[in-house]
């Protein structure tokens, strides 16, 4: 795995315990302290070495969303540890061309036909790249002070150093080559366990100085 090639970095991911808050405790219309309160309630089975994730649906909005997708950060008690924590928010009623492509028309630049979601559900599937994205961020530079290009308010990250990039021979509008499935034309790089197909993106290889694809 790339990650294995930054110093410090992890391969593998367990998940943990999972919260559903169907109550919105902070309302529907959330702003980023909202997203670090919940990154910090209490959970007996959190861990120091343990990455909060936050996904928010798509009737929920949160501040910023169409011009980042998603973030990272930390959290924690003043002068207590601070835990990594990733937000990633569904943008398939928002602005599913900032978000969500390839599997969308992008808002800007070259109008080139969508990817068929390898899982049906254009939102998900683009929460599922932000997700990619913002893991290996939060692996390699959870605190601002890791593995990152350019400025600290504004970093190029282990993944988001490759933007839009996906197969080989990606171009500005163009994800690259993939694999296709057959029968239902979706586009994948990655197979899951129960069948399952991900679009997953591009990773900045240390060793080679270069984007590295999954195919």
């Amino acid at each position: 795995m790339t990650t294995e090639k930054y110093k410090g970095g992890a391969a593998t991911l367990a998940v943990g315990n999972q919260v559903l808050h169907d109550s919105y405790p902070f309302g529907k219309n959330l702003k980023n302290s909202h997203l670090i309160g919940l990154a910090s309630k209490p959970n007996k089975n959190n861990k120091i070495n343990s990455i909060d994730v936050i996904l928010t649906a798509q009737d929920v909005a949160v501040e910023g969303l169409c011009m980042r997708c998603g973030s990272h950060g930390s959290a924690g008690k003043k002068g207590g540890p601070k835990r990594a924590y990733i937000w990633v928010g569904n943008s398939a009623t928002q602005c599913p061309g900032q978000c969500a492509w390839p599997f969308y028309r992008p808002m800007y630049g070259p109008q080139t036909p969508p990817l068929v979601a390898p899982n049906g559900d254009v939102g998900v599937d683009g929460m599922i790249i932000n997700l990619g994205t913002l893991l290996a961020g939060a692996i390699t530079n959870p605190f601002s002070d890791g593995y990152f290009q350019g400025p600290s308010n504004a970093p190029l990250e282990a993944v988001s150093a490759c933007t839009g990039i996906f197969g080989a021979g990606a171009y500005p509008g163009y994800p690259g080559s993939v694999l296709v499935d057959k029968v239902s034309g979706a586009s994948y790089n990655a197979n899951g366990v129960n069948g399952r197909r991900f679009l997953l993106p591009a990773m900045w290889d240390p060793q080679r100085s270069a984007c590295s694809t999954l195919v």
